[in-house]
């Protein structure tokens, strides 16, 4: 399990968000057992602690569900992953508006900027890179 940390966000908090994002993409599935904490912290190099804080935090937020002395697991709750996509959508347009939003640009350009840059990511990945350039 890769994941380079930055300096903004607290770790704990990186680390629910690339679970979020390997549960959007299908990499986890519902009911998919996940690393113990100790694990976690060993895998990604952080500190045990802050490995404890993440579990704490996505079993408050439903994403993952730990019984007893079991492995913690996905949820199975449907409207929870559900909602984990359209969470990471949203924040990501968030961040693209708040880039934007000084330059003024028409919302009609804005979304033919948007489709072409779609298409052209579309063509790539079909020809096998992927990514938008």
């Amino acid at each position: 399990m890769a994941l380079i940390f930055n300096n903004r966000d607290p770790v704990y908090l990186q680390v629910v968000r690339h679970f979020k994002e390997r549960i959007a993409t299908g990499k986890l599935n519902a009911g998919e057992t996940i690393p113990s904490r100790r694990e976690l912290a060993s895998q990604l190099n952080i500190n045990p602690n802050t490995a404890q804080k993440a579990y704490k935090e996505m079993e408050e937020q439903g994403l993952i569900v730990t019984e007893g002395n079991s492995p913690s697991r996905i949820t199975r709750d449907n409207v929870i992953l559900g909602r984990i996509r359209e969470e990471l959508l949203t924040e990501a347009v968030d961040s693209f508006l708040a880039s934007v939003s000084n330059i003024e640009v028409p919302i009609e350009q804005l979304l033919s900027i948007i489709r072409l840059r779609l298409e052209k990511a579309g063509q790539a990945g079909t020809e096998g890179e992927g990514s938008i350039s």
